[in-house]
Formats: structure tokens, sequence, C-alpha cells
């Protein structure tokens, strides 16, 4: 008989966990805390109304909202919503009780919406358009009743990048999603405070967490849309050049309207000569400048 020696996986480090979940908290907060800042999304006297979904996204973002809210230097409530559209099977206990108790003041809004969506949209095409519209009035109304003076949203920076990228194929522009903006109707401001946040963050914290998640029936089994395309592209990238994801999120908050072809966002027709050099001005004739990128493995010349 012989014997076979049989490595077993190695525990994991319970110190080694805990020191990185202490880092991943602290790196949302921070960057929660950074966009708050910069776009001054949240003021003193605020009453932030979280818009709570059932997604690890939303989930994040109360969370980590109600941390920030602790260690605050401004006063600003919270009230957690929720639309429950009436989608079939949706287990209408798990939010009310997990918000109970989580110890925060939060609204449940019945809506059949999800009738409306299945009457209206033919069988096999995206529901999201409608979807997103119906909910989008409701909770602005939710809002007045309430008396919120915020809106917060869930979506992250791979949202942003995303919209971003549907906005350029398929619409023909450069748009995304910004991080404060008015209502539609005029009379909210809409907050997203995750806009610096990374989604394989907020799916590493929601797995700590232990986020009681429930999965949207209407629009989460559509494997062909075009986001779901575009966001499997964006990781696809991620893998294949770490670093990407973060240099395309920092080009669009450092715009050059001078170097773009949009007459309405830079005046091309009334530019003139003013004689005056410019140190930081453009090099006509001059190839653009990048960093470079390492060789291909095959090219690579190793010396020994």
């Amino acid at each position: 008989m012989s014997a076979v020696w049989i490595d077993e996986p190695a525990s994991p480090n319970p110190l080694k966990i805990e020191r990185e979940t202490h880092k991943l908290e602290k790196r949302l907060c921070r960057e929660v805390g950074r966009a708050i800042v910069d776009y001054n999304m949240i003021e003193d006297g605020d009453k932030v109304m979280v818009c709570v979904s059932g997604g690890k996204d939303s989930y994040a973002l109360l969370d980590i909202l109600l941390k920030l809210r602790a260690r605050a230097p401004i006063h600003f409530d919270i009230v957690a919503v929720n639309l429950d559209q009436k989608q079939p099977g949706f287990p209408e206990d798990v939010l009310p009780g997990y918000l109970k108790a989580l110890g925060v003041p939060f609204h449940i809004e019945e809506q059949d919406t999800y009738s409306i969506v299945k009457r209206v949209i033919p069988e096999g095409k995206t529901t999201c358009g409608l979807c997103s519209r119906l909910r989008r009035g409701i909770l602005y109304r939710v809002a007045d009743e309430l008396g919120a003076t915020k809106v917060a949203l869930g979506h992250h920076r791979d949202d942003m990048l995303q919209t971003f990228f549907l906005n350029m194929f398929f619409a023909a522009k450069l748009k995304s999603m910004p991080p404060k903006l008015v209502s539609d109707d005029g009379r909210h401001i809409v907050i997203r405070p995750l806009a610096y946040v990374a989604e394989k963050d907020l799916i590493r914290w929601a797995q700590h967490r232990e986020f009681p998640i429930i999965p949207c029936t209407l629009c989460g089994s559509q494997e062909n849309l075009q986001r779901k395309q575009v966001g499997e592209m964006l990781r696809e990238w991620e893998r294949k050049h770490p670093g990407r994801i973060e240099n395309m999120f920092g080009a669009m908050q450092s715009i050059v309207p001078s170097h773009l072809l949009d007459g309405k966002a830079f005046d091309f027709k009334g530019l003139k000569a003013t004689g005056v050099a410019d140190e930081d001005g453009d090099k006509a004739f001059d190839a653009p400048e990048f960093p470079a990128s390492p060789a291909p493995a095959a090219l690579r010349i190793v010396q020994l």
C-alpha cells in the first residue's frame, strides 16, 4: 500500500480577514465622504431620503451614510424608503424587518407598477425605461410627503462608467450619471454618494454585512440588456489592463471642451489668435504624450 500526501487548503486567517474588512470599511467611508464634500451633497439640517431597493448597492449606501452621520460635524436626518412594486414573489417582510432591526425610520410605498409595465411592454422587450420613469415619479412624490430635502440613490462608479459608454455607443452623446442633479420637476436634489465607490468593494461589503438581498424579478433576469454587455466589457478591460477603470473615471472629471467638437460647449467660431503665448496651450503639431505601456510579453527583452 502506498501513502499519498494531500495538502489541505490553509484555513483563513481571522486576523487578516478582520484587518482587510477594517480597511474596506475605511475606504468606503472615505470615498463616500469625499464625494459628499466634493459635490456638497449633504448640508446641515438636511433630511436625506435613501432609496432602498433590496439590492447590495442601496443597502451599502444606507449602511455607510448611517456610519458617517454618527461622526459628521453637521446634523442631518435619514429616512429609508422602499417602493414595493408588487412583483410576484416579492418578500414583503424582508425590508421592514431589516430596517426595524437597524432602528432607522422608514417608509414602504406600495404601488403596482409591475402590472403596468407587463401590460405596456411587449414580451421580450426591455422594461427598464418605463419602470424607472414610473418609479422616479412615485419616489419624488414620497419625498414631498416626507419632507425630504435630498433623494439619495445607490448608483456607484461602475454604473456611471457604464452609462457613459451606453450614451456614447447608442445615443451619440458624451453623457453619464451626474453625482448631483435637480430632478425633472425642478423640485428635488438627487444625490449619488457612492459616485467614487467601485462595485467590487460593494460586493465585498455586502458579503461581510450579510445584507438580505432581494433579487429583481422584473428586470434582473434580462440577460441581454445593453448595460450588462457594457459592464462585461469594462470588467474584461480591467482584467486585462488594471487601472484602466480608474483612468476612465478620472477622465470624466477632467473635461477639456476646447479639444472636443461641441460648438455649444466651446466657442470655436469666435476663436481668435491673441498673440500671447500660453504655456498650457495646445502644441498643434505635436503628437499627444501618454504613459508608456509595457511591451507585450512576446516583445519583451530579458537580460540574463
